[in-house]
């Protein structure tokens, strides 16, 4: 009998996200791992002995609508109001068509980060041009790809400082016109690297011996000043010069390299990206030439592929983490590629013309607003400025008439002292809000003729004048040139991507809706509180929900990707032992199996890194645990471990291996890499973890974006919860005051949080374990299916893998000369992206198929990899050549495909369609295999002539 509670379906979306051909495809899943229903399948492969043997504590799923419903009553408790706060953000205006064409597209939102060039050449160049945007207005040699948020960058400034700098000084200065949430992420972060900071004026700086020194271009009172002196004085003492520098100022005034910078960094955010209460925002970061190889983060560069074409690639820094470990520069591996992205086409469709109209408007509004205070009879502080106006009210009640009148009007201004307010205008202002602005002063403002005050430091370079930052003006040209991109681009709109320890899972479009709300978008994170209420509830809501599936006491939401959670999650530890007296616990155990970005983030802790062994089977080896734990009993800090472990497996002996290391007194940190394989099944907080961080980007749908945004929040035991990052400006809610931060904002990156509570929600409780159960049979039916062509390197107790699996190339290697990269290359004919590449363990591929892939596309995916298999056994039989066969002339381009010559002992048709699929939904990736040898030797680094893409 059907009832009226199967007609309304809650479980509607959990079957959208799961797929309901449902029962009949689950069993031919559970019939080819050899079972005949799911929970028989998995006991099998989850341990008992972690088995979490209850129901999570969340409510029953949610209907798409019903969910939105709700999260619309919590953005309606946020009150969006003018921001003249300033303070190192500003309200943009994102250009529709790039909102509607990048950041609401999944062609860009749904990619990964760009490891195969040849199947990411669109975002690729999208980030050349962000790179040359970066160059052309800092005046610096290079620029990185971005950054996670302005202050992490100022961080990651010292800590390059310090690598290149001849200066034997231990010693930091920062200027204290900086922000003060920059100067706050920087004391985190020097305090474990045993580096002094001070703060103070020029003098300070010209009279200390510094490694080196942090200045702020247009300060945090708003005041422009030239550094070209003070920047000399110090770099002739020996002291790395950077400057942190509001990209839409660089626009009108003297480049920081002009000034004589060695680094050059700040927020892009100004650049048509939302506010967002915080982020996500790209952070640039630019440098000089020779100091390359020391920089943090990714590097885009220009190479030649195999025909001779230009074509892009990440260079230098590529898997820098997986290679140089502890040693490597930063534990960076999460960029803001979307963001940039953004950021980059704000300019492209500007030009210098529009960007120039547009900072000289902001200029000229702050320039005549300045004038009619001052015949109002206020105080102006500073004579030289960009955006902001430093207004001395004369007392504090004067000052909270202002302030107050202002608000209850829908203008937030900013408080900088009790008697004074500064006001910043921005690329919204009109002449109706100048006029208001000027209001509130009782000051009687005109504009007329635009003036500007910035005098010797005006820009006279010219700048953006690479003909990609003239050419595409109008919508007709920016819609073509963004579709032209994303056409060259691999993303998840079109087949699976089946990255090992990436989760590339579906990023449903309800998710994704509320990220362009206007609650949610166009918040400024120091609001007052009154006003983001609604904001406070929705993170709130969602830390309960993270609880309810980890098991945690407290959650911190600060960090902004999954490195930054690392750090967030070691520092809670280190501040947890500093508490007992135990300053000596530095040492930090790391299984030979886990992520570089592990003991990169342990070196930045402070903290001595300590290998331990891994069994034949991939688990930890616990003889060799045991003996680490004993020779450093005294000294233990903490386990890095992840769970289930880099090598796809559950590991049975974790409660012993999370006990022992509590007996010798150090803590455990589990990474939360591989969390799609824990959610309802187990709890981290149950089996001894005691702090853990969840990558939002992977488990919790928030998408990769290209490479980000990511959030990477921390849960934590109740004895870790008083250590979280709190923030010098606005506090946490759930955080002691006086903890230092790790991001610039208070909640990260808290616009695309409502991603993640909109998918706890709609899957609720049971949908969630069924998600968990599914990716499991997924990854199992991949592994059991291609166990007879590929080795699968790694399996459980019971012979069976976790949510992903490792298939082993090194025997097809010896066999037939054929290798992992090859099959990678070929895969991008198949219309497929490859799985992780040679980690952990190299010549291997590891495999995550997630648990929203069809079974259809699972057997598309497996009959490629098969099909590839026979290919390499032909190279060993001798139908093909060993340097002319379909794998090492992989990937075939259209027009290698269709070129008047074609000397290859395979047909045309066979490279370009090796299996019928492909014939109806052909990829073709738009260049040749990528010479990356030819890249490092000529890094190139900025956005080549036409001619070379013409050619």
């Amino acid at each position: 009998m059907t009832t009226f509670n199967t007609l309304f379906n809650q479980n509607a979306f959990v079957e959208r996200h799961l797929g309901k051909s449902g029962q009949d495809g689950q069993d031919k899943l559970l019939a080819k791992v050899g079972f005949n229903d799911l929970d028989s399948f998995v006991d099998a492969v989850v341990p008992k002995a972690v088995r979490l043997n209850k129901a999570l504590d969340l409510p029953n799923a949610t209907t798409e609508h019903e969910a939105l419903a709700k999260l619309r009553t919590m953005a309606d408790n946020i009150t969006v109001s003018k921001s003249y706060i300033g303070q190192g953000y500003a309200p943009a205006r994102l250009p529709a068509v790039i909102q509607r064409n990048v950041l609401e597209n999944p062609g860009w939102y749904t990619a990964y980060t760009p490891y195969q060039a040849e199947i990411a050449q669109g975002r690729l160049e999208a980030l050349l041009n962000f790179q040359q945007v970066c160059i052309d207005l800092t005046g610096m040699d290079l620029a990185g790809a971005s950054l996670l948020d302005e202050a992490t960058a100022a961080a990651e400034a010292m800590a390059m400082a310090k690598r290149v700098s001849k200066s034997k000084s231990n010693v930091f200065f920062v200027d204290e016109r900086t922000y003060p949430q920059t100067l706050d992420v920087i004391r985190t972060r020097a305090k474990y690297f045993e580096f002094d900071v001070v703060v103070g004026d020029f003098a300070t700086a010209e009279s200390g011996e510094y490694f080196g020194a942090y200045f702020q271009y247009v300060g945090k009172e708003g005041d422009v000043v030239d550094l070209t002196d003070i920047i000399a004085k110090v770099k002739a003492k020996g002291a790395y010069a950077i400057v942190a520098a509001d990209i839409m100022s660089l626009v009108l005034l003297k480049s920081p390299r002009e000034m004589g910078a060695d680094i050059a960094l700040g927020s892009t955010q100004r650049f048509g990206i939302p506010m967002g209460f915080g982020g996500p925002h790209a952070a640039y970061f630019a440098f000089a030439d020779k100091d390359k190889r020391s920089a943090p983060g990714r590097i885009i560069g220009v190479s030649k592929d195999a025909q001779g074409n230009t074509a892009l690639r990440m260079a230098l820094q590529t898997r820098e983490q997986h290679i140089r470990r502890e040693k490597a520069n930063s534990n960076i591996c999460t960029s803001q590629v979307l963001l940039a992205n953004l950021a980059g086409m704000y300019a492209v469709y500007h030009g210098a013309e529009g960007l120039k109209r547009i900072a000289t408007r902001i200029h000229a509004l702050a320039v005549a607003f300045a004038k009619a205070v001052k015949g109002a009879g206020f105080t102006v502080k500073h004579d030289l400025f960009f955006d902001t106006v430093y207004v001395e009210c004369g007392d504090k009640a004067k000052a909270d008439s202002i302030y107050n009148t202002a608000k209850d009007s829908g203008y937030t201004l900013w408080r900088a002292s009790e008697t004074a307010l500064s006001v910043a205008f921005n690329e919204l202002t009109e002449q109706a809000d100048f006029a208001k602005l000027c209001e509130f002063f009782g000051a009687a403002g005109a504009l007329d003729t635009a003036e500007n005050v910035l005098g010797d430091l005006n820009r006279t370079d010219a700048i953006l004048t690479h003909p990609t930052f003239s050419s595409y003006h109008t919508e007709h040209q920016m819609l073509r040139y963004l579709k032209s991109l994303e056409d060259k681009d691999l993303a998840m709109n079109r087949s699976m991507i089946s990255l090992g320890s990436c989760t590339m899972k579906l990023n449903a479009t309800s998710e994704m809706l509320p990220i362009t709300w206007n609650e949610f978008a166009n918040v400024h994170p120091f609001a007052p509180s009154d006003e983001v209420k609604g904001y406070i509830e929705m993170i709130d809501s969602l830390q309960t929900q993270l609880k309810a599936i980890t098991g945690f006491d407290e959650i911190s939401m600060q960090p902004n990707s999954g490195a930054s959670g690392e750090y967030a999650g070691l520092l809670a530890i280190r501040r947890y032992h500093e508490s007992l007296g135990q300053t000596n616990r530095n040492v930090c155990l790391i299984p030979r199996s886990a992520h570089g970005t592990n003991p990169a983030t342990a070196q930045m802790m402070g903290m001595k890194v300590v290998v331990v062994a891994t069994d034949d089977n991939g688990n930890v080896d616990l003889d060799d645990l045991a003996k680490k734990c004993e020779e450093h009993s005294a000294n233990l800090g903490a386990l890095m471990i992840t769970y289930p472990s880099t090598h796809g497996v559950f590991e049975e002996g974790i409660r012993d291996i999370c006990d022992l290391i509590h007996k010798h007194g150090g803590q455990v940190y589990m990474d939360g890499a591989n969390m799609n394989a824990q959610v309802g099944l187990m709890q981290p907080a149950d089996v001894g973890a005691d702090v853990l961080h969840m990558n939002l980007h992977k488990t919790f749908c928030i998408p990769h974006g290209g490479g980000g945004p990511g959030m990477g929040p921390i849960g934590l035991k109740s004895h870790l919860a008083p250590f979280i990052a709190s923030h010098s400006v606005t506090g946490v809610f759930n955080a002691k005051d006086g903890q230092t931060a790790v991001s610039a904002a208070a909640y990260g990156s808290a616009s695309i949080l409502p991603i993640s509570w909109m998918y706890i929600t709609m899957m609720g409780g049971d949908g969630l374990v069924s998600a968990t159960k599914r990716a499991l049979l997924n990854a199992n039916y991949i592994a059991k299916s291609l166990s007879d062509d590929y080795p699968v390197l790694y399996t459980g107790k019971n012979g069976y893998v976790a949510h992903e699996c490792i298939i082993d190339i090194r025997p097809l290697k010896e066999e037939t000369g054929i290798t992992e990269t090859d099959i990678a290359k070929r895969l991008m004919d198949y219309g497929f992206h490859a799985p992780t590449m040679s980690f952990p363990v190299a010549g291997t591929l590891m495999i995550e198929p997630t648990e929203s892939e069809s079974i259809d596309e699972l057997d598309r995916f497996i009959a490629a990899l098969k099909q590839i298999k026979q290919e390499a056994l032909d190279v060993k039989a001798g139908k093909y050549p060993s340097d002319n066969n379909p794998l090492v002339n992989a990937p075939h381009t259209a027009s290698v495909v269709t070129a008047d010559e074609w000397a290859r002992p395979y047909s045309r048709d066979y490279a370009a369609f090796p299996l019928d699929y492909v014939r109806a939904h052909k990829f073709w990736p738009s260049v040749g295999r990528v010479d990356d040898v030819y890249g490092d030797k000529n890094l190139i680094c900025s956005c080549p002539s036409i001619e070379n893409y013409e050619e």
